[in-house]
């Protein structure tokens, strides 16, 4: 068979994973530090599932670091019907939670001019946190479907 980009246990799956982890920790970061975020249940859902993400991918690179070191196979049945699951659950999630996200600052920054009227609102944090989770977002929809097409070709 040959290897796919992005599969697991390889440099370019390791890269994915990589990218995930970061753009996700820098969506909870952006929000974490939006003074009264915690007001908008948008945010609070794009922490949760950032933190998700997060840990998953971070799991998962450090699987492909193992994988990268001990040159082992992780390209069985079993563990990619797990990856499978995985990463089509966490890239729904974040997906859902960008998407809300990106709806409030909507909402506040176009239709009710809340950014302008009210300076004490981190709006660009907002918008910061929303622009990371979508690119967490990307790299985990690009993993999503590499592991399905490698499912689909075991």
């Amino acid at each position: 068979m040959r290897e796919l980009a992005g599969s697991p246990g390889t440099w370019s799956g390791l890269s994915l994973r990589v990218g995930q982890l970061v753009f996700a920790a820098a969506s909870v970061c952006a929000t974490a530090s939006a003074l009264g975020f915690a007001a908008y249940t948008a945010f609070c859902y794009l922490i949760a599932s950032m933190g998700l993400q997060a840990l998953w991918s971070l799991g998962l690179a450090c699987l492909d670091c193992y994988a990268l070191k001990f040159k082992k196979d992780l390209q069985s049945a079993v563990l990619v019907s797990l990856f499978v699951v995985g990463d089509w659950v966490t890239a729904i999630l974040s997906f859902a939670a960008a998407c809300s996200a990106a709806g409030v600052v909507v909402l506040f920054d176009r239709d009710i001019y809340a950014c302008r009227r009210d300076p004490q609102l981190p709006c660009g944090r907002f918008e910061l946190a929303t622009a990371c989770a979508f690119l967490s977002w990307a790299f985990s929809a690009t993993s999503a479907l590499v592991m399905f097409w490698l499912l689909a070709s075991l």
